[in-house]
């Protein structure tokens, strides 16, 4: 085959994008539907309803002619797929027309909106318009889609950059993605709350910035409170610091010892996060708090005077606790089954001791899922309102106070902008320690090479310590999930204890009538749309989660480090901001979104990427690049190499990503409250709302029903993703005996 015979049928390949983005002009509804994305209906008048129409029968038709340079660049991509060029000068061509079709389709659906012109200068230049744009449909999506992905390949092509394909198409992707869902609604968000009428934002900035209700430090000397900012900080950090070190703890029973009921450990382990954790403040309020059972009964025994000491650092930071330690656990889980037996086998045959052998080899082997445990911990304290909220008392964070600054009766959109820019500044303070901990140091142990070693058993000191707490911890765990088993059969709390299921029928009733089965329930509705947006959220985080760590720790681009914070930010920011800011980004052309199913899609998918991003950093940390390079000498192309040596080994972070954002889009609540509509309610609004009422009991029914549920789907989850295997993980005898009592 010749050289030009070749190039052309490579054209005709890669014109596909090309013929997509006409196809999407020609035959696709342009415009966002009455009846939402998913929905079908507009068939039946398609195409000759303004509504349901294409982009080409509406020029036809002599209407929004200012579509046509959007076909053009169209059908000029198609004219370059059959043009009689070579691969280098196509691939320049499709990066021209690649870039101007997303600038141009961007452009154009910002200036005009239901209203004509969204900006002053264009009603100055081209004067008043009765033209009005709805948000993109269908169509528009598509062809916005095409166009990216033609200037990806033209970048590949033309030889700009030195990615294949593949990778070039992966990185173009997740920027976009990035930039739309999280930068995009973030400075808009920023934008509208620092607007001033008077012209007088930044005075107005920097008097928020230094309140002294932010930096105060009163609680030094007795002399009053902290602000919220040093609350948030140390309450961070304290939970960063010990939610990883539990999670480390059952990471290492789990993985490194023959405790009987591993299993259960494990699935309890992951109890507290699959929970509202307005339910998980509640609990621990009816265990210790003023009228709590533990404190009744220390006071009936002991005579010890019932306080309100839960209320405060103390409460908030075990009920995080309870909330964040599965997260580092999930991530630490695959950390250390990737630490390399042979490494230690090497250790101890040099007569290093158990000790020596887990302070010198295993701990400095743990260090990238230790950083990336206690950066989540972190962030995710820093983030959280629900349990501030529930037990904070007098002890002010900066999410509550962003909250009450949107929500409240200040409606102060300004200062939640301020609150919002320091908790970013410090969340960017960890990540740079995190990296400087981390520093230049390699921590591969998974690598081409077979690896047969048994790992030897953990110190006396490190296997009993960890087997205290996690026992401890988890008795702990058993008693608060027994009273909010307990509270669902209640009739009424701390007043009639008579057991009923009552609240059960009232919200999952199920009747068979004449007219076939009824779900009479009336959280029925809420349950099925949390399952669906659950179901929907939890592979595409991991895909791009996952997809995202493979980019960073296997390729090198300009602007790596801005890319990975980008990939973070959304996890930094409370829930309340996200909600509020897609609000502000989503409501009006050209993505309308408020209202929808995808709203909510796209909301947990982007809030808990970061989970997926860190927990594959981990994972990849340990596997050796030179199994992609293998892979790439025998002529596999990228896409393979990712999907036939990667995927396999990093299962254990695929597992946490996914089981993550189903467990979160499940119970998330300060972001999504704002985001459901009557036709897409969920159900931890549904829960919110009985709480309101003081229908305690249906609240905490719908919550044990929950719980079932995501079980569930975590075995369902684990049984989809298997189990990873590296060698002869298996457990020596003197293991039992160390854990028996033995010498």
């Amino acid at each position: 085959m010749t050289p030009a015979r070749d190039s052309r049928r490579g054209g005709r390949r890669e014109g596909a994008l090309a013929l997509l983005c006409a196809a999407a002009v020609a035959l696709l509804p342009w415009y966002l539907l009455q009846d939402g994305f998913w929905s079908f209906t507009w068939l039946a008048d398609y195409p000759f309803q303004p509504e349901p129409a294409p982009a080409l029968f509406l020029l036809l038709q002599g209407r929004n002619p200012w579509l046509w340079p959007v076909a053009l660049l169209a059908l000029a991509g198609v004219a370059a797929a059959f043009a009689p060029i070579s691969r280098r000068q196509r691939g320049h061509a499709y990066l021209g027309l690649g870039a101007a079709g997303l600038a141009y389709l961007f452009a154009q659906g910002y200036a005009l909106g239901l209203q004509g012109w969204s900006f002053g200068f264009l009603n100055a230049w081209f004067g008043e318009t009765e033209q009005r744009q709805f948000g993109m449909g269908y169509g528009a999506l598509l062809c916005g889609t095409a166009f990216l992905f033609m200037l990806t390949w033209g970048l590949s092509a033309s030889g700009r950059i030195v990615q294949d394909p593949f990778v070039a198409g992966s990185l173009g992707a997740i920027i976009a993605l990035v930039g739309l869902f999280v930068l995009l609604p973030v400075v808009q968000m920023l934008f509208a709350g620092l607007r001033s009428e008077d012209g007088s934002a930044l005075a107005a900035f920097a008097e928020r910035l230094v309140d002294p209700k932010l930096w105060r430090l009163g609680c030094l000397d007795g002399r009053g409170q902290c602000g919220a900012a040093w609350n948030s900080l140390a309450l961070a950090v304290a939970v960063g610091f010990l939610s990883t070190l539990l999670g480390l703890a059952f990471a290492l029973v789990i993985v490194r010892t023959s405790l009987p009921f591993k299993r259960f450990f494990k699935s309890l382990s992951l109890l507290p996060i699959i929970t509202p954790p307005f339910v998980i403040g509640l609990a621990v309020i009816l265990l210790l708090g003023l009228s709590g059972v533990v404190t009744q009964w220390a006071a009936s025994t002991f005579g010890i005077a019932p306080s309100r000491w839960i209320y405060g650092f103390e409460g908030v930071l075990l009920a995080q606790l309870l909330a964040f330690t599965p997260i580092s656990f999930m991530v630490l889980i695959g950390v250390v089954e990737g630490v390399s037996a042979s490494m230690e086998e090497a250790s101890q045959t040099l007569r290093a001791d158990d000790w020596v052998t887990f302070k010198t080899v295993t701990w400095p082997l743990l260090r990238p899922g230790l950083a990336n445990a206690f950066l989540l911990g972190f962030i995710e304290s820093m983030a959280d309102f629900g349990n501030p909220l529930v037990l904070g008392g007098n002890f002010n964070v900066l999410s509550t106070e962003i909250f009450f600054a949107i929500v409240g009766s200040q409606n102060d959109q300004a200062r939640a902008a301020v609150l919002a820019l320091v908790l970013l500044a410090f969340t960017i303070a960890a990540f740079v320690a995190q990296n400087r901990w981390l520093g230049r140091k390699r921590y591969t142990t998974v690598s081409g090479k077979g690896d047969g070693g048994m790992h030897p058993p953990l110190p006396r000191r490190v296997l009993w310590v960890a087997v205290g707490v996690t026992l401890v911890w988890t008795v702990f765990t058993l008693v608060l999930y027994a009273l909010i088993i307990y509270g669902s059969f209640v009739e009424l709390w701390g007043r009639n204890w008579s057991l009923t299921l009552r609240h059960y029928l009232q919200g999952f009733a199920i009747a068979f009538t004449e007219h076939g089965l009824q779900w009479k329930g009336s959280a029925w509705s809420s349950l099925g749309t949390t399952l669906k947006i659950a179901l929907v959220s939890a592979p595409l985080t991991a895909a791009i989660g996952l997809l995202t760590a493979w980019l960073l720790t296997r390729q090198q681009f300009a602007g790596k480090a801005a890319f990975e914070f980008g990939t973070m930010l959304s996890f930094a920011i409370p829930g309340t901001v996200i909600g509020v800011s897609y609000i502000v980004a989503f409501n009006v052309p050209p993505l309308e979104l408020t209202g929808t199913a995808a709203i909510l899609v796209l909301c947990f998918v982007f809030r808990n990427m970061p989970v997926g991003v860190r927990s594959g950093i981990a994972s990849l940390a340990q596997i050796d690049k030179s199994l992609d390079e293998a892979s790439l000498t025998l002529r596999a192309s990228s896409a393979t190499t990712f999907r036939r040596v990667t995927l396999p080994l990093i299962r254990p972070a695929i597992l946490s990503a996914m089981v993550y954002s189903f467990v979160r889009s499940m119970t998330a609540i300060s972001a999504v409250i704002f985001l459901v509509s009557a036709q897409h309610d969920m159900a931890t609004t549904y829960i919110i709302g009985r709480v309101e009422n003081n229908e305690y009991g249906i609240a905490i029914a719908y919550s044990t029903v929950l719980i079932v549920v995501m079980l569930t789907g975590i075995v369902l989850f684990q049984w989809l993703t298997g189990t990873r295997r590296l060698g002869r993980h298996g457990l020596r005898n003197s293991d039992t005996a160390v854990i028996s009592g033995a010498a």
